[in-house]
């Protein structure tokens, strides 16, 4: 039974993931402010690791590993790094 309903729900999980995708580009794009948009990125981000783990799951590969936890990385040290840029452009602080 797990034979025939693996390539199902790994198909249904690909068309999820491209759906995500496809709306959270469209806030990116639109987004009414700075915020939002680094919150689209963030969770951009997260679905890249979405689409490394189900590769890794489909391929049967331990490679994919190490790239799901490069792009979770990744995304994190960049949500913090441009919300350190919106704070000091909302309050106009600037240390040179």
């Amino acid at each position: 039974m797990i034979d025939t309903l693996f390539p199902i729900v790994t198909a249904f999980s690909k068309l999820l993931l491209f759906l995500s995708m496809i709306l959270v580009c469209m806030r990116v794009v639109k987004g009414p402010h700075a915020g939002d948009r680094v919150v689209a990125l963030d969770m951009l981000c997260l679905l890249g690791v979405g689409v490394a783990a189900l590769a890794a799951i489909t391929n049967d590969s331990a490679a994919f590993i190490d790239v799901v936890l490069g792009i979770a990385l990744i995304g994190f040290l960049a949500t913090v790094a441009f919300a350190a840029f919106i704070e000091r452009g909302a309050t106009g602080n600037e240390e040179n």
